[in-house]
C-alpha cells in the first residue's frame, strides 16, 4: 500500500512535526499511532518519517532515509483573480498538475469586492495547495504569493513568458511551450471578460509571447487547467 504523504510544518536534520489542524487530521481522522511510517516532505526533499510522539495538536517524526522522487518543473501561473469558488478549484487542480508558483493578479476587470478580499483569501489558497500537494504526492509545496497588481509582476517574472490571448490566431500554446528557452516558464491567465487593451499592451511592452488555446472561449478556471496540462505535457517530452 502506498504511504500517505504529509508536508512538515517544522523540521530539522532528523526530526519533523505536524502541528495544529494539520496534526489533528492525522490524529483524529487517520488515527495515527506511534511507530507508523509516512512520507514527509521537508523543504525540497521527501524522507521516510516514523511517528515518534503524539501530543495535543502535534505529531513528531523521526526522519530516516531520503526517498527518490520526481522533480517538478518550474511553472509559474499568473492567475487574474476571479470568483473565489472557481479560482480555488483551478488552484487545487493546477497544484495536482504540478504548478510550482501561483501569482494572484488584480487586473482591471477584477471585481473590486474580490480584489479587496483577496489578501485575506491568500491564506485559504495556501491551505488548498497544501492539501492538494499531499493528496497528489508532490515532492514540494507550490508558492502562493500575496495578490499583486499586474504592472508590479510583468517585468519580474523570469523564463519563457506566455500570455493566453483570445486575439492570437497564429501561435498555439503547444508550439510556444515546445519552443521555449530555458527551464522556467510562466503562463498568464486573464480574468472573466479578458484582459483590457491597455493590459495587453503592457504584456507586449514587457516582451511576453501571445499564444492561443484554440478557437473556443473558455472560462478562466478551464483555461488555467487546460493550459497547465498542455504545458506540462510539452516540457516533460
Amino acid at each position: 500500500m502506498t504511504r500517505r504523504r504529509f508536508i512538515a510544518d517544522e523540521f530539522s536534520s532528523n526530526r519533523a512535526a505536524l502541528t495544529g489542524d494539520h496534526a489533528d487530521h492525522l490524529i483524529r481522522v487517520l488515527r495515527a499511532r506511534v511507530g507508523q511510517e509516512f512520507d514527509i516532505v521537508t523543504g525540497s526533499a521527501v524522507r521516510l518519517g516514523c511517528i515518534a510522539s503524539i501530543e495535543d495538536r502535534r505529531v513528531e517524526f523521526d526522519l530516516r532515509e531520503e526517498l527518490p522522487d520526481v522533480s517538478l518543473l518550474d511553472l509559474t501561473l499568473l492567475l487574474a483573480i476571479f470568483k473565489f469558488d472557481r479560482m480555488e478549484w483551478a488552484i487545487e487542480k493546477c497544484t495536482e498538475l504540478g504548478v510550482a508558483r501561483f501569482v494572484p493578479v488584480i487586473s482591471r476587470r477584477t471585481d473590486p469586492h474580490l480584489a479587496n478580499a483577496s489578501l485575506k483569501r491568500a491564506e485559504r489558497w495556501r491551505r488548498i495547495v497544501r492539501e492538494a500537494s499531499e493528496q497528489s504526492r508532490r515532492p514540494s509545496l507550490p508558492d502562493v504569493t500575496d495578490p499583486v497588481r499586474l504592472k508590479d509582476v510583468l517585468a519580474t517574472t523570469e523564463g519563457t513568458r506566455i500570455l493566453l490571448a483570445e486575439t492570437e490566431n497564429k501561435l498555439s500554446l503547444r508550439d510556444a511551450a515546445r519552443n521555449r528557452s530555458g527551464e522556467q516558464i510562466a503562463l498568464a491567465i486573464g480574468p472573466e471578460g479578458g484582459w483590457t487593451g491597455e493590459e495587453l499592451a503592457q504584456f507586449q511592452d514587457a516582451a511576453w509571447i501571445s499564444a492561443s488555446l484554440g478557437q473556443t472561449v473558455l472560462r478562466a478556471e478551464t483555461a488555467a487547467i487546460a493550459a497547465t496540462a498542455i504545458v506540462m505535457s510539452e516540457i516533460r517530452r
